[in-house]
């Protein structure tokens, strides 16, 4: 990669950096998030040329919106430092689940593109650690079906959920795409295909602190991750002649099933006609999703073809939003 596209992991800590500044919350450190995944999506997979070109050209339209202009450049930090900061910040949160992972995929991401850039800035550091200090007594997520945020609080795993040890990276990733493919349906949600697509990238997120050699934050990050799992399975057994019981501030019944996307990222046509302004890059999901679904599908030897199938029900809210 070049240093111009570099630049775009510079961009994107600064981003995330900014959010509590600019915003007073976490949510505009989605698309500080998103860019790095976009350039990691990019050096990760041998893409087509077109679709290199297509995604760093959204990448880099997102972050002239959101990256405020005018940075003062910092005093550096090594790696090792800014990285002792942001774990000592995620210490606090890492063994429950906040927000659907955020607080787990904004500090691993961070720490990729700090590893990827040999360093970063001492006040960028600080910045983002206190971002992922403030999920401490967050609720884990705000929609859901068939349980209230309280009840997922609540939730344990036991032994009838047949959820087997999970020891490392290879295992999780392989563990995330059969989860995929169990489902026959997919409501088009934030409770249910957005839950999916967080459930890759938390699970993403744990699987690059294992890869960083942070073996104790991957292994007490699972119980978080699998609480999403176990509500997503309860949400592929439900009745259709019962009342669906949905809580959530934006999702309405009746639900409806999530359409098909014809094409995938790695595709070009997946990306003609795209205008990632027009659908606010999805939130940033327009390359987070993609960069955790194709991080664990090169982490198997052979992805369920079911888990490919219904990929392409979390992504194609995308593309209907500007056909």
């Amino acid at each position: 990669m070049s240093d111009k596209d570099r630049a775009i992991l510079g961009d994107g800590l600064s981003i995330l950096s900014q959010c509590r500044m600019l915003t007073g919350d976490i949510w505009q450190a989605h698309y500080g998030a998103a860019a790095i995944a976009g350039y990691f999506f990019v050096k990760a997979n041998h893409l087509p040329g077109k679709v290199e070109e297509a995604v760093t050209a959204e990448n880099q339209r997102m972050i002239a919106k959101y990256l405020q202009s005018g940075t003062v450049t910092g005093e550096s930090l090594s790696v090792k430092s800014a990285e002792s900061r942001i774990l000592a910040a995620l210490d606090d949160t890492i063994d429950g689940l906040h927000w659907v992972g955020h607080n787990v995929i904004y500090a691993a991401i961070s720490l990729a593109a700090l590893h990827e850039l040999g360093g970063g800035l001492r006040h960028e550091a600080a910045d983002i650690a206190e971002l992922i200090a403030s999920f401490t007594k967050t609720i884990p997520g705000r929609s859901w079906i068939g349980y209230s945020a309280a009840e997922v609080k609540r939730l344990t795993l036991d032994e009838l959920d047949g959820i087997y040890e999970i020891t490392d990276g290879n295992q999780l990733s392989d563990f995330i795409l059969n989860e995929l493919a169990s489902y026959s349906v997919i409501y088009r949600a934030e409770a249910h295909h957005d839950l999916m697509g967080h459930m890759l990238t938390y699970s993403h997120a744990l699987n690059i602190l294992y890869d960083l050699g942070h073996h104790d934050y991957f292994h007490r990050g699972l119980p978080g991750l699998l609480k999403i799992v176990k509500v997503l399975r309860a949400s592929s057994r439900l009745d259709p002649a019962e009342p669906i019981r949905i809580v959530s501030p934006v999702d309405r019944l009746p639900l409806l099933e999530a359409a098909r996307s014809a094409y995938l990222p790695h595709q070009p046509e997946y990306w003609m006609g795209i205008d990632g302004a027009a659908i606010d890059w999805d939130f940033g999901h327009l390359f987070k999703f993609p960069f955790s679904f194709y991080h664990h599908w090169n982490r198997v030897s052979e992805a369920p073809a079911k888990a490919v199938e219904n990929f392409r029900y979390i992504i194609h809210p995308v593309q209907t939003i500007i056909s």
